[in-house]
């Protein structure tokens, strides 16, 4: 495993003002575009803030001003965009079909995969990176501030910069057997699911967090606190407003 994969942690304090050189930060963006893609199509965009643009002060309600956002030496927001090979297919006399569903999921794992070849080579140049979960969240606002006209949706942002010491700890992740399926999914018994969660339940840390969150037990947590049925439901309709004021969805299922 590759250095970068082995030792990834999600920084959320960086060194404040110290940009990142614009050499570098075309190095990475030139990474990200190597990054396999659907029909060679490159069906995302990516809009760069760097830190002190008046744009960059705006996108950061847009992120609840968490201090990774707030932070950083640039926002890095990574877009499903179909709109600009539409426009060169019918600058070509082509007549494209890509106003749907399944292009915005063409273009969201486009633009995912370009995220991920930019934050490693972040990573393997001394930068620390944060992926903003808030990005679809406030979809609506990204899409006003960043001016994204009719066919290009955020999917996610990276948030970017030289990490302030001491580093995190590396985070802990399911065992392998716990996500790998061989030959077919096999689905999961009630011991199975015990076993997987078992180290990660006895934590040191999750034994803090049920104390700071008087909850019995971890799922609790996300259910009751992190991830909310309410919230769920307000952020999935407020992203299915953008899909659609985006032009994802100008299509009839019928026909």
């Amino acid at each position: 495993m590759i250095p970068e994969i082995a030792n990834h942690r999600s920084v959320r304090k960086f060194q404040p003002g110290r940009p990142i050189p614009d050499a570098l930060m075309t190095e990475l963006l030139a990474a990200a575009a190597r990054a396999s893609t659907v029909g060679n199509m490159q069906l995302y965009s990516i809009v760069v803030t760097g830190a002190g643009s008046p744009v960059f002060g705006e996108l950061g309600p847009c992120h609840f001003n968490q201090p990774a956002a707030t932070g950083a030496a640039a926002l890095v927001t990574f877009c499903a965009d179909v709109h600009r090979f539409s426009m060169w297919c019918r600058q070509r006399g082509a007549e494209p079909g890509y106003d749907n569903l399944q292009w915005f999921v063409n273009g969201a794992i486009d633009a995912l995969l370009a995220s991920q070849n930019f934050s490693l080579e972040a990573e393997a140049n001394g930068l620390g990176i944060c992926y903003l979960g808030t990005t679809t969240y406030n979809a609506a606002d990204i899409v006003r501030i960043l001016r994204l006209p009719r066919g290009v949706v955020p999917v996610t942002t990276v948030a970017v910069g030289y990490p302030a010491e001491p580093l995190p700890e590396l985070t802990d992740r399911l065992p392998l057997e716990a996500v790998v399926h061989r030959e077919v999914y096999q689905d999961y018994t009630p011991e199975w699911i015990d076993e997987v969660w078992a180290a990660r339940e006895a934590s040191e840390e999750t034994a803090d967090l049920l104390k700071a969150n008087d909850l019995p037990n971890l799922a609790r947590i996300f259910t009751e606190r992190r991830y909310t049925t309410a919230d769920n439901l307000r952020f999935s309709r407020a992203y299915l407003d953008v899909l659609r004021a985006q032009g994802m969805f100008e299509f009839d299922l019928k026909d």
